[in-house]
């Protein structure tokens, strides 16, 4: 008897298999909407504080440099935040910052960290509201985009973390699977994610007046009046007055009403790449132990 209950139940669960086979009800594919696409910006927008401050902080916990780097890192941020990042002089040592953060880095050890860190420290950083909404895109059949002035391969690791099309982010000219320590262009920052979406668009045949694109800075305000319809997410004062002027929806998912500028995480645009010196400061060093 116990032999017979026994076959009987390791038989069942290829019978509910192929019952369950049977009555499945084909779903109709949604249509892709070749037109329309989504544009969204990272830091603060779809996570929480800024992704390069976040790889810095992964990069800390390897013990490739000191928590007194990470802190001036994060200092600098909050100056930027503060001050504003249009300033020309800003924007200049932005640039060298950049050029510094990936000279000499193997363009691989860079993405495999990136994986390893987003995994251990960002993906928990992950705005629930701000992914909810790229998801809504894509089942609507339409193409999801970042846009951010992190360097682009780390941009990419989060796009497909979140399982979205891709991303445009500021490059940085290789040479051999080696940075160069130039970069191609500038950085992708203000006035350049518009004209960066502008190109896509072309290149992908869409209709940017049924695009939409989100942010949280005023520092995109190129980018969301390029588009048909612009949201403003956890905005900064000067976004979320330009919003109501022009009565583009305003969504805030921070659990206070108002973001606090001098919490160290936080950084927009600019800043978030100009603080990438704490990075760079633990790639050389990571690159002088392997010597």
């Amino acid at each position: 008897m116990w032999r017979l209950i026994r076959r009987r139940h390791e038989v069942e669960p290829e019978a509910a298999g192929e019952a369950a086979a049977e009555a499945a009800i084909a779903v109709a594919p949604v249509e892709p909407d070749l037109q329309a696409a989504a544009f969204f910006d990272v830091d603060n927008t779809m996570m929480r504080g800024a992704s390069i401050y976040h790889f810095a902080r992964g990069l800390a916990t390897r013990g490739m440099f000191t928590t007194s780097d990470l802190f001036k890192f994060a200092v600098g941020q909050a100056v930027f935040r503060l001050r504003g990042n249009e300033n020309p002089e800003h924007i200049a040592v932005a640039r060298e910052t950049a050029l510094a953060f990936v000279a000499g880095a193997k363009v691989d050890d860079v993405v495999r960290l990136g994986e390893e860190i987003y995994d251990e420290v960002m993906a928990d950083r992950i705005w629930g509201g701000t992914r909810a909404l790229a998801q809504a895109h894509l089942d609507a059949g339409q193409r999801v985009w970042l846009v951010t002035a992190t360097p682009v391969e780390l941009a990419r690791v989060i796009a497909q973390r979140l399982g979205l099309t891709g991303a445009l982010g500021t490059v940085a000219e290789t040479s051999n699977g080696i940075y160069t320590g130039r970069l191609v262009g500038d950085l992708l920052h203000g006035p350049a994610k518009a004209e960066a979406v502008r190109a896509l668009a072309r290149r992908e045949g869409l209709d940017l007046t049924r695009c939409t694109a989100y942010s949280d800075s005023a520092n995109d305000l190129p980018m969301l009046s390029l588009v048909g319809q612009a949201v403003a997410i956890n905005p900064d004062s000067e976004l979320r007055e330009h919003a109501r002027r022009h009565d583009w929806p305003i969504k805030d998912f921070r659990t206070g009403r108002k973001a606090t500028l001098t919490a160290l995480p936080i950084a927009a645009g600019v800043g978030a790449v100009a603080g990438g010196v704490a990075a760079a400061i633990a790639l050389r060093r990571h690159y002088r132990t392997q010597r």
